[in-house]
């Protein structure tokens, strides 16, 4: 059998070194040239390959502490507005669209420690196929997590994932949460006596203890941002009784939301052309495998993933000014 001339080193440092494209013919365009290979090749690979979320642990053991940190929970969509008939794209609720769009739902888990942005791991949302709703993926992404030895400061998720059923899960596991409320969620401070969230008589920066419907004592507070919008933020940890503190943890909730962004400004992951199911799982792994990349370079030299993407063609602009100027 002839030896595979794609692969996930490959395609994953293509991803990469493109800047716009991300095609399989623009990858047999630009192969070494010690190694041709055709569209046909690279369209074979992707989809014949078979990578699973749960194969990205080997990229994130080495980076994670797993008796500290943060593990956040979120998910973000993929924009295939403009795919036709891609197996895996569905109509989402996109938060930056602030409506329904065309996509692929991502819901993904990631470590921080504050400086290093880790995903460990990830599923696709696709509920018509496997019957898992979002909440059902955040859990098992978080036993997964418990069954490699995770031991979290804090699970850190915004008010999609702060149902009573998540969080009586992470209870149960041992582990402490800090998550935003939405506004009527049914609390009491005299027993029996509940009431919306948002009517509590919170002072500025107070932190509340009471009673979460159907769940047990929390610490709540809110967050006043400047334009007047108030966020209520709920944690199980009844020792974080300090306002600074209690923000400065949920903080780094915003860590997922930088990784977010970086892995699709720097790895094309939104940009497989292809309307295979498993031709865009793998096109999505090799995205992650080529974020690891960035990821490892950023701690060890201090160069940001968007520095250390432009940097790969500003040789070759460079080298084309001068002979132009020749």
């Amino acid at each position: 059998m002839r030896k595979q001339k794609c692969s996930l080193d490959l395609y994953s440092n293509f991803l990469l070194a493109s800047q716009t494209r991300y095609s399989g013919a623009e990858l047999s365009r630009v192969a070494p040239d010690d190694d041709p290979m055709s569209h046909d090749a690279v369209a074979k690979w992707l989809s014949r390959s078979d990578f699973r979320p749960a194969d990205i642990w080997n990229q994130a053991k080495p980076l994670v502490d797993m008796k500290s940190g943060y593990l956040i929970a979120d998910d973000s969509v993929l924009d295939k507005r403009y795919s036709r008939n891609n197996e895996l794209a569905k109509l989402q609720y996109s938060g930056n669209e602030h409506g329904l769009v065309k996509g692929i739902d991502l819901v993904n888990l990631l470590w921080t420690d504050g400086k290093r942005f880790i995903p460990v791991d990830y599923r696709i949302y696709q509920k018509d196929i496997d019957g898992k709703d979002k909440n059902d993926l955040f859990m098992e992404m978080l036993q997964r997590a418990v069954n490699r030895g995770f031991y979290p400061l804090y699970v850190l998720m915004d008010s999609w994932y702060g149902s009573v059923k998540n969080l009586k899960f992470i209870r149960k596991r041992n582990w402490h949460f800090i998550c935003n409320l939405k506004s009527n969620r049914r609390v009491s401070v005299a027993k029996g006596t509940y009431v919306s969230i948002q009517d509590l008589k919170l002072a500025n920066k107070q932190v509340m203890k009471v009673w979460l419907k159907e769940y047990g004592n929390i610490l709540v507070c809110k967050l006043v941002a400047k334009n007047g919008d108030i966020t209520y933020l709920a944690t199980s940890d009844l020792a974080l009784t300090g306002y600074d503190d209690f923000t400065g943890h949920f903080s780094n909730r915003w860590k997922i939301e930088e990784f977010h962004r970086g892995i699709k400004q720097t790895t094309g992951i939104e940009k497989c052309y292809s309307i295979k199911s498993r031709s865009q799982q793998t096109h999505i792994f090799a995205a992650f495998i080529a974020f690891f990349k960035l990821e490892r370079e950023r701690i060890v030299a201090g160069v940001s993933w968007y520095e250390q993407k432009i940097s790969i063609t500003r040789i070759f602009v460079a080298n084309y000014l001068n002979c132009a100027k020749a």
